[in-house]
C-alpha cells in the first residue's frame, strides 16, 4: 500500500520504517527539515534499537522517503497515518493542536486533489494517543469540513493506537501484544488491517472511542503497577523483608495476581480481608515513616465508588428503594464489611424507604462476628429484609441490583417498572442500555 506517515518522532519514525520494511511504499512527513533530511539520508532521527539499520535499508531500496510537503504526501498515498504528538498542557489537559492542524492539512489536500471524488477513497488513521471522543467530536468534523464530504463515506477514518515501548519499539511493532482498530466503518478497518497483514497477535475491531480508551487503560495500569511495586518494596525494606523475594512469589500466582481476576469494572470491594489488610499495611507504613500514596488511597477510592451508587439513586428522585444482594460476595452470607451493607446503611440513613432481598441472608441464621457486625452497622435489618424478589419489586420505585442471582435477574422487568441501578453488569446489560429506566455503574 501507499502510506503517508505524519510526524517523525518515535512512533512515526518506527511506524514508517517498519511499514516500509513490510513492503509498503511510505512517505514520512514532518515540519522539521532536519528530521526530513536525516530520513532521506538513510539516517534515523531518533535513537532506538535496530531503527538505524532498518531506515538505511528501506531508504536505499526506495520504500521510504520523507518530505515537508503535505499535499504531495497525501495525494501520493492511499492511507495517512497520523502520529503527531499530543503533549500535556500546563493544567494537565491533552493538547490537540498538532492533531487539529494535521487533520486540516490532510483534509485540504484531499479536497484540492479531488481524490475522494475519483472513487479512490483515502483513509485517515489516527495513531496518536487521544482521549475518548477526540476523534469523533473534534477531528472528524474538521476533516469533513475541509474535505467537503462525509467521514465513513467519502473518506475513511480509523483510530489505531500503538503499543510500542521506547527501546524495543521495532521489536514491538513486528511482535505486537495486540492490534486494536477503532473503525468508523468496516471498510476503514479493513484498510488498517491490510497494513499489518502477517503480523502476529490478537486483533480487536472496536468502536472508535473504545480504541481511544484502550491506550489510556494500558498506560494507567502500567503506571499503577510500577507505583504499587515501588511502594510495596519501600514498605518491605522498612520492615526488613526482601521485596524481590516477596514479588517473585506474588508473580507466580497466575490465577489471581497476574490474571484477569478483579479487573472488571463493577461495584466496591469489601469482606473480612481486603479492607482490614489494607488498613493494617498502610498503618505499618506510616509507623515506619514510609509514604505510600497509592496504597493509602485505595480504600478512599473504594468508598468514592460506593458513593457513586448512592448519588445515582438520588438523581432518580425516587424514595422507595429496593436492594438485591447484601453479602459481600454472591453465594455466601458473610456481611462483614460488605459494600452492600454500607450502601443500605447510607440509603436508610438518608431516609429512603428500603426493602432488601438476599436469598442467602436470614437474620435468624446469622451467628458470631457476622451477627455482631450487622447489629452494629444495620440494626434495623429485620424490618428491611423481604422474603421474596416480588416483594421488593412491588415496593420499589428504584432497584439496586448487587447480585446475579438467576431468580433476581429473571424477575427484573424491562421497560415500564422501577428504575434499575445495575451494580454488577447484568447479563442483559447491553439490551437494557437502550431503556430509559436503566442506570449502569462504571460502564
Amino acid at each position: 500500500m501507499r502510506v503517508s506517515v505524519f510526524g517523525l518522532g518515535y512512533v512515526g519514525c518506527v511506524s514508517a520504517a517498519c511499514l516500509a520494511g513490510m513492503g509498503h511504499e511510505v512517505i514520512g512527513v514532518d515540519v522539521n527539515q532536519v528530521k526530513v533530511d536525516l530520513v532521506n539520508d538513510g539516517k534515523a532521527p531518533v535513537v532506538e534499537e535496530r531503527i538505524g539499520e532498518l531506515i538505511a535499508d528501506v531508504v536505499r531500496s526506495g520504500a521510504l522517503r520523507a518530505t515537508r510537503d503535505v499535499r504531495e504526501a497525501v495525494l501520493n498515498s492511499d492511507v495517512s497515518l497520523v502520529c503527531v504528538g499530543t503533549p500535556s498542557e500546563a493544567n494537565g489537559s491533552l493538547c490537540t493542536t498538532y492533531l487539529e492542524r494535521v487533520t486540516e492539512q490532510i483534509g485540504a489536500a484531499l479536497a484540492e486533489g479531488g481524490e475522494q471524488k475519483a472513487g479512490t477513497r483515502h483513509t485517515v488513521v489516527f495513531r496518536s494517543t487521544m482521549l475518548p471522543g477526540t476523534c469523533l467530536n473534534l477531528l472528524v468534523p474538521i476533516l469533513e469540513k475541509y474535505v467537503g464530504g462525509t467521514a465513513g463515506v467519502d473518506v475513511g477514518v480509523a483510530v489505531n493506537p500503538e503499543f510500542l515501548r521506547e527501546g524495543t519499539s521495532v521489536r514491538d511493532f513486528f511482535d505486537p501484544p495486540k492490534t486494536v482498530v477503532g473503525e468508523l466503518d468496516a471498510a476503514s478497518g479493513d484498510v488498517v488491517l491490510a497494513l499489518y497483514e502477517g503480523l502476529p497477535g490478537e486483533v480487536f475491531r472496536v468502536p472508535v472511542p473504545t480504541a481511544e480508551a484502550i491506550k489510556y487503560a494500558d498506560n494507567a495500569f502500567h503506571g499503577l503497577k510500577i507505583g504499587f511495586a515501588n511502594e510495596f518494596g519501600a514498605v518491605c525494606q522498612a520492615l526488613g523483608v526482601d521485596s524481590h523475594q516477596v514479588m517473585d512469589v506474588f508473580l507466580a500466582d497466575r490465577k489471581l495476581n497476574i490474571s484477569p481476576a478483579y479487573l472488571r469494572p463493577g461495584f466496591a470491594f469489601g469482606g473480612s480481608c481486603l479492607p482490614k489488610d489494607l488498613r493494617s499495611l498502610v498503618h505499618a507504613a506510616q509507623r515506619a515513616d514510609v509514604s505510600v500514596p497509592i496504597l493509602s488511597h485505595v480504600l478512599p477510592s473504594n468508598s468514592d465508588h460506593l458513593q457513586r451508587a448512592v448519588e445515582m439513586v438520588e438523581r432518580t428522585g425516587k424514595r422507595r428503594a429496593g436492594l438485591f444482594g447484601l453479602s459481600f460476595k454472591p453465594g455466601t452470607d458473610d456481611l462483614r464489611e460488605s459494600p452492600l451493607v454500607e450502601l443500605a446503611e447510607r440509603l436508610f440513613g438518608k431516609g429512603y424507604d428500603l426493602k432488601i432481598y438476599d436469598a442467602n441472608v436470614s437474620l435468624s441464621r446469622l451467628l458470631g462476628a457476622n451477627r455482631e457486625y450487622i447489629e452494629t452497622r444495620l440494626p434495623h435489618l429485620a424490618q428491611l429484609l423481604a422474603d421474596s424478589v416480588e416483594e421488593v419489586l412491588d415496593h420499589a420505585e428504584v432497584c439496586l441490583v448487587g447480585t446475579r442471582d438467576p431468580a433476581v435477574v429473571s424477575a427484573l422487568p424491562h421497560g415500564d417498572g422501577p428504575v434499575i441501578v445495575d451494580l454488577v453488569r447484568l447479563p442483559d446489560a447491553d439490551a437494557r442500555r437502550a431503556e430509559p429506566g436503566y442506570m449502569g455503574l462504571a460502564w
